[in-house]
């Protein structure tokens, strides 16, 4: 241990008279410089107390402590760059808000607004008459509710419509979503008991039949939008359940998942139910996520028959399941576009995204190709044909046709290259296969080339 080089370290006092740290007193909170100085401070502490260190200068810890203080200045939830090509990336915040529903979310935000008052009776209102209209007339349904994710919305409906009940729901549909949150779990937290009926892979409607009870409180459908079980397999249609039901005088509650409001199928995609059929096949009530492959806000949307949602409207919990202004101003704006086909695919970016066409994608390729070659010769460039993902859960069987660029360097090996990219200060998200890292241009947007090639040509 090098004794004098511990008496040589610069105190806090003595470095806040230095010119470089009194800019940056101008710049950021004086606590937050405070903390980096002793930070950086005592990293070289323990540098020298473990012999890493042989000299040090006062220069050196204030370039050390302006780092730490960058870092401390960053947002703690802020952008990075999707070159993963997975279009609904949880982890990555799923789906982006189109340009009108930002507008609107920025309006709301920075205004007062008639989130609970009648403008029209100058008396308290509802936050759900904002989006009830758009949703019934979207979807078909008598009426409809908001809460603030698909979890909510399944324990609000069995909570209020099965509390104390026994919900029947096919063994094959118990499905477990991100972050281990179960299907069965959601329902005992609601109150309701769990029937469970069929097997795995096969479930009749006579066992639907044999295990209604008086105190049957709702028939359950439950899509399984995040696996597909193959081979020998029959799950009961929602029409024979919605009949069944109707004989027994018990609702029929379907969580959709994803909430698709187009027909993929349309684009070549595989078919993915969608909530106006389930509507029109006669679903008492059905609920679904806003931040999956509807492509607004992370909200949980309930519709269905008027008798049913009504009284979730009044049930306490929906208090504290409730979504706030911000989330109702995004998901209006993001309903809106649903009125034309055209204009919801047009105008969402998880649509756009996923119906782009591959020619474009080649063209998107191509140009960001050019614009790093022009930047670095330290990494090689190819543009190749790959597969994208939908994300989030749904779809999981569907490979979208995209075009990559794959990036081999002799001077870093794909790991590293990963993480100079994750690390720069506009973490760039992308994916190694083969030793080599991949960039989908599905997910990535021309506005970000810029920042893309600049990582690259800093490395």
């Amino acid at each position: 241990m090098n004794r004098e080089l511990l008496r040589s370290l610069p105190k806090v006092d003595e470095l806040l008279q230095e010119e470089t740290i009194k800019q940056q007193l101008g710049n950021s909170m004086r606590v937050i410089v405070l903390d980096s100085l002793r930070e950086a401070i005592e990293v070289y502490r323990k540098a020298i107390l473990n012999d890493e260190i042989q000299s040090l200068t006062k220069e050196e810890v204030m370039t050390h402590s302006i780092m730490l203080l960058n870092k401390k200045n960053l947002p703690k939830l802020r952008k990075v760059i999707n070159a993963t090509g997975t279009v609904v990336h949880t982890n990555l915040g799923r789906s982006l808000l189109s340009k009108d529903a930002i507008d609107r979310v920025i309006n709301v935000a920075e205004n007062y607004n008639n989130l609970e008052y009648d403008i029209e009776k100058g008396k308290r209102g509802s936050r759900y008459s904002h989006i009830e209209d758009l949703l019934i007339k979207i979807t078909g349904a008598e009426a409809a509710m908001v809460v603030n994710n698909n979890a909510a919305a399944v324990m609000l409906a069995l909570d209020t419509l099965c509390r104390e009940k026994e919900a029947i729901v096919s063994r094959g549909q118990l499905v477990e979503i991100g972050g281990s949150f179960r299907v069965p779990d959601i329902m005992k937290f609601s109150g309701a008991k769990l029937v469970e009926v069929g097997t795995t892979n096969r479930t009749h409607l006579y066992d639907y039949q044999d295990n209604i009870t008086e105190n049957t409180g709702v028939l359950l459908k439950v899509h399984t939008s995040n696996f597909k079980i193959m081979g020998f397999t029959e799950e009961v249609s929602i029409e024979d359940l919605v009949k069944l039901g109707n004989e027994n005088e018990v609702p029929v509650v379907e969580d959709i998942g994803s909430g698709v409001l187009v027909d993929y199928s349309k684009y070549g995609f595989v078919y993915e139910p969608t909530v106006q059929e389930s509507i029109r096949k006669g679903i008492d009530v059905l609920t679904f996520s806003g931040d999956k492959m509807l492509g607004g806000p992370q909200a949980g949307i309930i519709v269905g028959k008027a008798k049913y949602v009504n009284r979730m409207k009044r049930n306490q919990l929906t208090r504290a399941l409730r979504i706030d202004k911000m989330t109702l101003a995004a998901l209006e704006g993001t309903l809106k576009h649903y009125l034309e086909e055209t204009e919801a695919i047009n105008n969402i970016p998880t649509l756009n995204m996923l119906l782009c066409p591959k020619d474009e994608l080649k063209k998107r390729a191509q140009k960001l190709k050019r614009k790093l070659q022009n930047k670095t010769d330290k990494f090689t460039f190819t543009i190749d044909n790959d597969y994208s993902m939908v994300g989030g859960g749904s779809m999981p069987t569907e490979k979208i046709e995209t075009y990559v660029i794959k990036i081999k360097s002799e001077s870093f090996t794909a790991p590293q290259i990963e993480e100079k990219l994750r690390m720069n200060e506009v973490a760039i998200i992308a994916r190694i296969n083969n030793n080599e890292v991949i960039m989908d241009l599905r997910t990535l947007f021309e506005k970000d080339y810029g920042i893309i090639t600049e990582a690259f040509r800093t490395m």
